[in-house]
């Protein structure tokens, strides 16, 4: 049996907007196509997700998906009817299902309205650590200016329809093993405008919409992360009442040094044995500028050196700049080097070297 919206985004039925966002932002980036190349099951969720949060983000839509059937539950609660075993070629048929979902989808299916569109927007490490401010050129539909989104010349070149006076819906009855069902469907002769179009707009040949690209200018602030789902609401297609939203789903160019784990930046010191034996101050990069730091005496291979408040910055929090140490040898050593490294070797004694010591003692 087909899981409920709710139970696709994993939240309870009267999850707060804000739950059903942070959720829905979670499973997107973890299905995101992009991020799964090739893999059919991540895609299939990933048209789940945002199916399931198209209609529970809409506050009209979710109140028509909660409310139960007067015929039993075909709504949200996630065990109503199955409509599975019912195809055009068995059972009810394909129009008596489409009619029937129709119902308690608050009419059929068409008319005009706004979509979501996504794309994918890609920033550099630094951008997504400290935020910018973008341009994004999102190519999307908009109601035609010339005709005003009617799809008739000067936006007047149109009359009434007169088979639905104008409404662009019929009432209709079916007969169904349920009983007798009265429902709205679009009207055909004007296919739900309301409108019998007498001469066609030319800028749009009579669609009522065209495709147009505009640069938005989007913020993203601080802190973003690679995968990441931020919407832009009202900035998707828009056409007729209502205006869909602009999903853009996060790319962050890899650092040369830094990697981030939350809010932590990681990255691998590498120092020469010299400055490993004697320690001392040195300076290391931040991911703003250069701060110094101490090493201890004989400081080991695989020490982390913590640089506090020196991560990524988010509105709450702040991360810390971990370093890995990793200490280099040198490629090759000319006789006088060798002679005093010789020199120096035979000064060390074994108990200053524990790690050897144990590893002796137990060989």
């Amino acid at each position: 049996m087909a899981k409920s919206f709710y139970e696709i985004l994993g939240v309870s039925k009267d999850a707060s907007d804000d739950e059903l966002k942070k959720q829905y932002r979670t499973l997107a980036k973890k299905y995101h196509p992009d991020l799964n190349p090739g893999n059919e099951d991540a895609a299939k969720k990933f048209k789940e997700i945002n199916e399931a949060y198209d209609t529970l983000s809409d506050v009209d839509k979710r109140r028509a998906y909660d409310n139960p059937s007067p015929f039993g539950n075909f709504g949200g609660g996630g065990s109503g009817f199955d409509f599975g075993n019912f195809s055009s070629t068995g059972g009810f048929g394909s129009s008596f299902f489409d009619d029937f979902v129709n119902i308690f989808n608050g009419g059929a299916s068409g008319g005009s309205g706004g979509g979501d569109i996504q794309m994918t927007v890609s920033l550099s490490f630094e951008e997504a650590a400290f935020g910018v401010t973008k341009d994004v050129s999102v190519t999307r539909y908009e109601s035609c200016n010339p005709c005003n989104g009617t799809g008739a010349k000067n936006g007047t070149a149109f009359t009434k329809c007169s088979t639905c006076g104008g409404s662009g819906s019929m009432r209709m009855a079916q007969d169904t093993p349920f009983g007798r069902i009265v429902q709205q469907r679009p009207c055909n002769s004007c296919n739900g405008t309301g409108k019998i179009i007498k001469e066609k707009c030319t800028a749009c040949n009579g669609k009522q919409s065209i495709r147009k690209t505009v640069n938005l200018s989007v913020v993203f602030p601080a802190g973003v992360e690679q995968g990441q789902a931020m919407t832009v609401q009202g900035e998707g297609d828009r056409v007729g009442k209502r205006s869909g939203n602009l999903i853009l789903i996060i790319n962050v160019s890899p650092h040369k040094i830094f990697k981030r784990k939350g809010l932590d930046l990681h990255a691998t010191l590498t120092i020469p044995f010299g400055q490993a034996l004697i320690g001392g101050k040195i300076l290391v990069p931040t991911l703003r500028d250069k701060k110094t730091i101490t090493l201890a005496e004989c400081t080991q291979t695989n020490t982390t050196f913590r640089v506090r408040g020196e991560g990524i910055e988010s509105k709450r929090n702040k991360g810390d700049l971990l370093f890995t140490v990793e200490i280099e040898l040198p490629d090759k050593l000319n006789k006088e080097q060798r002679k005093l490294v010789e020199e120096l070797n035979r000064s060390f004694k074994p108990e200053q070297f524990s790690k050897s010591k144990e590893f002796l003692k137990n060989s």
